[in-house]
């Protein structure tokens, strides 16, 4: 998100010189997103974390030097502390313009961020089939990295809050359960078919195969505004894909839990983050996080090894300790409030805290 250093406050209308600026120094890592106020970038394919960490810390380098030019800063963050929808503008390009018109309200409530992350795997089939039981750990990825305690000025109670909203908007939560990517390829035809949407790039999913891409693309995270929290996740993302495939080469699999089960944990993670642990489906009681993510790293030291990421996937214990975006945000907050500060003067306390992180772990060696 694009915020303007001297009010600290979201931008109404992106400086038409900052997006042709960057596209010219990243080659199509950057783009516009829905509201003027935002700002994506994507990394390039990457065999490695290592090769990840680099381009992810280049791509918010480049894009906070090029605001900086602006007078304005970037904050990877899932919501404002205090920015209002009524006061934004969106993009005015065909795909935006009719999001607007067939989404109306809902959409424009969206001035939220999310982290996708696509881990490449070219069989349909096997893609569809690995969805199903990624489905499992998708709260423990949220709770991993919430950054949207805020909202309108507010402290909401909710770690994500960035979830309330998303979720008004159609096709969206947990993915059904397909048998295979024929099976749910005819489904996205039905819709295609009577003029719902027009691809299946419409599905909103918090993990869906992407068409764009031979990928399966998680997109329940928020953003997290630390850049060594946003490698942890993928790390810990495409470990367990590989975990799966491993159990399915050995004739197993990670057991389906319904879905009732499983929106109980998001509604967990949306809620409490980290903080007062997920359910435990075989045994009916509710596990502390830090014990899940110990009973996590055992599962999958083997693929950590293989990849050569167990510095990255071990971060989790440093979450756990440290907290995420939204317990740092909080906290800053509160701080701020008790040493006397007004309401506003510590909301744009928090801002700050936002504008230092997102460039942490992003120095050029």
């Amino acid at each position: 998100m694009l915020v303007d250093k001297d009010s600290r406050n979201l931008i109404s209308q992106a400086p038409k010189t900052m997006l042709a600026e960057c596209e010219a120094l990243l080659e199509g890592q950057v783009s516009p997103e829905f509201l003027q106020c935002q700002i994506e970038v994507g990394t390039r394919v990457c065999h490695t974390l290592g090769e990840a960490r680099d381009d992810l810390a280049y791509l918010r380098r480049t894009v906070a030097s090029v605001a900086e030019r602006h007078n304005l800063a970037v904050v990877a963050v899932s919501t404002h502390p205090f920015g209002k929808p009524s006061q934004l503008e969106h993009t005015h390009k065909a795909r935006y313009d009719q999001l607007a018109n067939d989404l109306q309200e809902v959409v424009r409530q969206l001035v939220i961020s999310g982290m996708h992350i696509h881990v490449g795997i070219e069989d349909d089939d096997l893609r569809t089939d690995l969805m199903a039981q990624t489905t499992y750990i998708l709260p423990h990825i949220l709770a991993l990295t919430t950054s949207s305690p805020f909202w309108r000025g507010r402290n909401t109670g909710l770690n994500s809050y960035r979830i309330s909203l998303w979720d008004g908007m159609p096709r969206t939560g947990l993915p059904e359960y397909f048998d295979s990517y024929g099976e749910y390829q005819r489904h996205i035809d039905v819709l295609v078919k009577a003029g719902v949407i027009e691809d299946a790039t419409k599905i909103w999913w918090d993990i869906r195969p992407s068409s764009r891409y031979p990928t399966l693309e998680m997109r329940i995270s928020d953003v997290c505004t630390r850049l060594d929290d946003a490698l942890c996740v993928a790390a810990f993302y495409r470990c367990w894909l590989r975990m799966l495939y491993r159990l399915r080469r050995g004739n197993q699999r990670w057991r389906r839990y319904t879905l009732f089960l499983i929106n109980e944990n998001r509604w967990r993670a949306h809620r409490y983050g980290i903080d007062e642990g997920l359910l435990d489906f075989g045994q009916g009681q509710i596990t502390r996080f830090e014990d899940l993510i110990e009973e996590i790293l055992e599962l999958l030291q083997e693929d950590a090894e293989f990849f050569g990421c167990e510095r990255e996937l071990g971060h989790m214990r440093t979450i756990v300790r440290e907290g995420t975006s939204a317990h740092r945000q909080v906290k800053v907050y509160e701080q701020a409030l008790a040493g006397g500060m007004e309401h506003e003067a510590a909301l744009r306390a928090v801002v700050d805290l936002l504008i230092r992180e997102t460039l942490i772990g992003t120095e050029q060696h």
